[in-house]
């Protein structure tokens, strides 16, 4: 099982899950389809289905297209809103890809229909996969736009928590920087967050990519996993870890917000490449 990382519009990764005996594909959250389909073409393979986290128009929005290009293309989701569903799917269920196996996490708060998927191949030794959408990050998680503190924390604490250890962490967005800085503010002396954080910036500065990550790395850094921490707990005042988690997330709401972005609908066009004709010199 192979996995390519896709950066598109501003910070977003998709994915593209490749069973090399085979050269048959999953991609996960679809959003810009002229790239999906440069990199299938580049690595001879044939897209089998696509899963998608949820429904947010930066995980989602290549899926019709694809579904036109592709007949016969499964899509694969929890939530009505996600364009071109074939597959509904729930909390356990397990799916087969060839040897590719992969189980359904459902993990609403960021939005009420959000969807992970836990993927390994049978008697592999390479470590199983974790396409945590935007529920977990690189030192951080994602906003409660459709959830609760409760929901997050049962989340992050019973379900994605209880994973593997060695579980690589592919996320749906590059904010690992950003996240970080959070989390030395919050826990100023861990030199675990120092350390992860010097080398985000280095890659960063180098525009690559800081997944994957590892569950078991993200229980020394990322505060939203740390919340019995007498640190964390200082920071917040508060030490239920719910009540931590839901202040947690109010401070990284109001943390450093960035400056103004680009329009998202001009970044998806630079995607699609619809600007060419009129950058092109004559």
């Amino acid at each position: 099982m192979k996995v390519k990382v896709i950066s598109v519009l501003e910070d977003n990764y998709m994915y593209l899950v490749i069973e090399e005996s085979t050269r048959h594909a999953l991609a996960v959250d679809a959003a810009v389809p002229k790239r999906l389909l440069e990199i299938i073409k580049k690595e001879d393979v044939v897209l089998r289905a696509i899963l998608t986290t949820h429904h947010h128009w930066d995980h989602a929005r290549g899926n019709e297209e694809l579904a036109q290009l592709l007949p016969g293309l499964q899509v694969f989701g929890a939530d009505e809103r996600i364009g071109a569903l074939t597959h509904r799917v729930s909390h356990g269920q397990e799916l087969a890809f060839g040897t590719i196996r992969v189980r359904c996490l459902f993990t609403p708060c960021h939005t009420s229909g959000h969807m992970c998927y836990f993927m390994w191949e049978d008697d592999s030794p390479d470590a199983p996969a974790l396409f945590s959408g935007d529920t977990l990050f690189v030192g951080g998680c994602g906003q409660f736009f459709e959830g609760t503190a409760e929901q997050m924390h049962t989340n992050l604490t019973q379900i994605l928590g209880t994973l593997p250890k060695d579980t690589k962490v592919f996320c749906g967005h590059e904010c690992t920087v950003r996240n970080l800085k959070f989390a030395l503010k919050v826990e100023p002396e861990n030199e675990v967050v120092k350390e992860k954080l010097a080398w985000a910036k280095q890659r960063d500065d180098e525009d690559l990519p800081t997944v994957p990550s590892t569950l078991q790395e993200e229980f020394l850094y990322n505060p939203f996993l740390r919340l019995t921490e007498e640190a964390v707990q200082r920071f917040t005042g508060r030490t239920d870890p719910v009540e931590v988690l839901r202040a947690l997330r109010s401070h990284r709401d109001n943390f450093k917000k960035p400056k103004e972005r680009p329009n998202p609908q001009a970044m998806l066009a630079f995607d699609w490449g619809l600007f060419g004709p009129f950058l092109e010199k004559k």
